[in-house]
């Protein structure tokens, strides 16, 4: 059994933050679990398949966040405890239903599990959901470590059936990834019978009397806050400066003051539930001071709301100076680290110190001997063949065409490593639908081909509308579906064209050409690998009109690694390699940039890396020379 699904409690184990929710989650005894893959979110659900094996719950990868949260919403009205899991983007994606269930209400203890990714470190912005929370009127939380992430996990389905309605609980990426020692609780038996009562409706009508009953929960939510031990207080009764702060950011300003000797003159007031504001709480502590400090990623949410409670309270607490992103003490934008918070303490008490990054103490460490490393597809990548036969296909044509693409693994297009070729990024799906736009522009003189890409996986979450809306408005579209048979940038999560669900079970899968072709499209299926023909079809195609859709089908190459590998072993021939006499400027690892292929500097000639080369073989086809040759593994 795993260590997660073990029932017994008041065991320590070393939990990584989104496990610490995942447990939470289970000793908050819920019967249902879906979500849709992002990075930082993916463990969270990962981890709940893994408990599925020994505990009765069911656990799936939805289609897509709002899809996901429509089935739970399911499992709680017919009185289950429930939950869905996302990244930040996601919750973009569900808060069309998000704000019509928030009027309509739950049963069932309902979460919603908001994985927030402050610097972008792996997506396309860095928004702040907790916005949503204000916009729906739903309670928020935000644990700062991997033990409040698992009780406050728990205490969110309580709250939820106790108010009666969905509640946020947000993470971010450090939190998400880190890992601590967690005290764990009980699992409790669970033999609850999923029943709607037909007598309940869930609905939003009449909207007005709704909309009232959900200010009604949210200050029932507000009432519960005020003596919540997720908020707490550290410092003396009249500091000098109060933080307050939420999340990770409180653990960074905590390191701030210690380090500093500040813990005599700072307060840090951290808030764990941060919609609604427990009023009386922050009244009481805004009292005592008149210098505040907020620390907290990403956006100033913690600031404004607190500022306008304290505009309300003007009389009675009096004037306070206020620093944060307003006023330029902290960054307006990315991750907050310690040394920021050291350098607004540092100057407002007049206390020097020594500013050394992480990147300094790194490199004292290795010696500067680390080399620098890029963006770059992973050896036997078949997204580096998709976009070499892009590459040379735009090249023939000559009439200065481009990529629409979109998030994913193949987002590295807009790199040396993707040759550069993806000109937009934007959300899931969007490529498709941007591509639809310029298929429409020929009419006022537009005239460059457009190809846009899209991911498998991704193609079922947000692409299919975009394809529709095409074929409904006969766009002049070419799309590359980028099929690597799984959702590969986020862990190689199971989608409904790979046949087999999250709890493993065999599914049929969904034919993604018979799909396309069904709605009327053009549908042809090439090989990334055969990069020469790929290129002759996309080539072709280009000149065609209307909506056609030409299928990439070639497994991720770390999802064929595990499946029996590759049949080649790579080798350079040193003979038939020129080097730089060749004229070719290093062609095969200067352009076509495989980690497998190096340049040996003793030598002056290419050589294949043994360790890093899995031996897909595209790389012969590259070389002018000939020089590199494919042997049949024995």
């Amino acid at each position: 059994m795993n260590k997660i699904s073990e029932k017994g409690g008041s065991e320590e184990l070393l939990l990584q933050g989104n496990e610490a929710i995942a447990r939470g989650a289970l000793e908050g005894g819920v019967r249902f679990c879906a979500g849709y893959p992002g990075n930082p979110s993916s463990e969270i659900i990962e981890t709940l398949i893994q408990a599925s094996h020994d505990l009765p719950i069911y656990v799936e990868w939805s289609v897509n966040e709002k899809v996901a949260l429509e089935a739970a919403a399911a499992a709680s009205f017919a009185g289950c405890r429930a939950l869905t899991s996302m990244k930040q983007n996601g919750v973009n994606v569900v808060s069309d239903f998000l704000t019509n269930l928030a009027l309509s209400g739950t049963k069932g203890g309902l979460v919603l599990v908001t994985c927030d990714d402050p610097g972008g470190i792996s997506s396309t912005n860095e928004e702040d959901a907790r916005h949503f929370a204000r916009l729906a009127q739903i309670p928020l939380l935000e644990p700062a470590t991997p033990q409040e992430a698992l009780e406050m996990t728990r205490w969110a389905f309580e709250l939820s059936e106790i108010i009666g309605n969905i509640v946020l609980l947000r993470s971010v990426s450090r939190l998400s990834h880190t890992r601590s020692n967690v005290r764990t609780g009980a699992i409790p038996d669970n033999d609850t019978r999923p029943c709607f009562d037909t007598r309940i409706p869930f609905h939003t009508f009449p909207v007005v009397v709704k909309d009232r009953a959900r200010y009604e929960k949210l200050r029932q939510a507000a009432e519960r806050y005020e003596a919540s031990p997720f908020n707490r207080y550290d410092g003396p009764d009249r500091p000098e400066t109060l933080i307050i702060s939420s999340g990770c950011a409180w653990s960074y300003a905590v390191e701030a003051v210690e380090i500093l000797g500040l813990r005599e003159r700072v307060g840090i007031l951290k808030l764990g539930t941060t919609w609604p504001l427990p009023k009386r709480l922050i009244e009481r502590h805004l009292s005592h001071c008149d210098r505040i400090l907020f620390v907290e990623e990403i956006d100033s949410f913690l600031e404004d709301n607190v500022k306008s409670l304290a505009a309300d309270l003007g009389e009675k607490i009096g004037l306070k100076g206020y620093m944060g992103r307003a006023s330029g003490h902290i960054p307006l934008c990315g991750e907050l680290a310690p040394s920021n918070i050291l350098h607004v303490l540092g100057d407002l008490f007049d206390i020097s110190w020594e500013d050394r990054g992480y990147r300094d103490n790194i490199s004292d460490l290795t010696g500067g001997v680390l080399a620098p490393r890029e963006f770059g597809f992973c050896p036997g990548c078949p997204h580096r063949g998709s976009y070499y036969a892009i590459k040379t296909a735009l090249a023939w044509d000559n009439r200065d065409g481009f990529v629409s693409g979109d998030i994913g693994c193949y987002s590295l297009g807009l790199f040396p490593t993707g040759f550069s070729q993806v000109k937009s990024v934007h959300a899931m799906g969007s490529g498709l639908g941007i591509a639809s736009g310029y298929g429409k522009l020929d009419r006022f003189g537009f005239d460059q081909p457009v190809i846009t890409v899209v991911g498998d996986s991704t193609f079922f979450h947000a692409g299919l509308p975009g394809l529709i809306n095409a074929l409904f408005n006969q766009s002049d579209i070419l799309l590359l579906i980028l099929d690597n048979s799984a959702t590969a940038m986020t862990g190689f999560q199971p989608h409904p064209g790979s046949g087999r669900t999250a709890m493993g079970v065999p599914t049929v899968p969904v034919d993604l050409e018979g799909l396309c072709r069904v709605l009327g499209t053009h549908v042809e299926v090439a090989d990334p690998y055969d990069m020469e023909n790929t290129a002759q079809t996309i080539y072709r195609l280009m000149r065609m009109t209307g909506p056609r859709v030409l299928v990439m089908r070639r497994k991720c190459a770390l999802v064929q690694g595990r499946e029996g590998g590759f049949p080649y072993r790579m080798r350079v021939k040193p003979e038939q390699c020129l080097g730089e006499r060749c004229g070719c400027g290093r062609y095969c690892n200067r352009v076509f940039r495989c980690p497998g292929l190096i340049w040996d500097q003793q030598a002056g000639k290419a050589r294949i890396d043994d360790v890093i080369c899995v031996g897909c073989g595209i790389c012969a086809d590259i070389c002018p020379q000939g020089a590199i040759e494919r042997e049949k593994k024995s």
